[in-house]
């Protein structure tokens, strides 16, 4: 079986962790691309009416580009994201439906400029069904992940 880090990078801050991890450990790498990519105005937090509180607090799915191929044939996969409401953001939670967790481990590992991990692995589990273990770490960087769930 394979192993696969995929992540969603609203500044880059996510992705640069992500690909250092992938090609640390030579696992498979798949980029989570919404649809309408966002903007610095979207991600905004503080502003009440920024997409990402209308998303967050409106439970809206937020279609992705693309799809991984062959999802079977990965039994570990990483999952990356910054931090949005002490949980992944919404296109996260899109993509993860897309696909069958039955029997895979999955880690999630979030960035973030201040907030904590809090229960992010207890939020995702719903959006990985028959996943076999779901845990989560914050991370400054890719460093931050060696000897953490390998």
């Amino acid at each position: 079986m394979a192993t696969l880090v995929t992540y969603f990078s609203a500044e880059g801050t996510t992705a640069k962790v992500a690909k250092e991890w992938a090609d640390s450990i030579g696992a498979d790498i798949f980029e989570i691309v919404p649809e309408v990519p966002y903007t610095k105005a979207d991600i905004r937090w503080i502003n009440p009416l920024a997409r990402c509180n209308k998303e967050k607090f409106g439970g809206k799915e937020v279609p992705v580009q693309g799809s991984v191929e062959d999802m079977s044939q990965y039994d570990t996969v990483y999952i990356g994201f910054p931090i949005w409401y002490g949980c992944a953001p919404n296109v996260v939670n899109t993509f993860c439906k897309a696909y069958d967790w039955t029997g895979k481990k999955v880690y999630a590992f979030a960035t973030s400029g201040g907030s904590k991990i809090g229960k992010t692995a207890e939020k995702l589990t719903p959006f990985v069904p028959g996943a076999t273990e779901v845990d989560a770490l914050l991370v400054k960087n890719a460093e931050d992940l060696k000897g953490w769930k390998q």
